[in-house]
């Protein structure tokens, strides 16, 4: 999971849910439902739905498991499904 955070979905360009354009100073965060980055509003919509809680807590606990890091670190994979990020390009 953290090979993937850091190579493929720090930088995603497009919104995985609307498809809506990111710049790499875009704030995105990661959905709870499947990983995929998606953009501030997307993010809002997620955060009505009525499963919200239950699948964030399964979602913490996958990836707990996944990286034996706590979600709370801010570097970590888990972390950004409830807090923005942006894409740091080298450079």
């Amino acid at each position: 999971m953290e090979t993937a955070w850091e190579k493929q979905l720090a930088c995603a360009s497009r919104c995985h849910h609307c498809q809506a354009d990111m710049g790499p100073r875009d704030a995105r965060f990661l959905s709870v439902c499947d990983h995929q980055p998606i953009c501030r509003a997307c993010k809002q919509t997620e955060e009505l739905r009525p499963d919200y809680a239950d699948r964030s807590k399964q979602m913490i606990a996958e990836c707990i498991a996944a990286t034996g890091r706590p979600y709370g670190e801010p570097a970590g994979y888990c972390f950004h499904h409830f807090c923005p990020f942006t894409c740091k390009l080298p450079g």
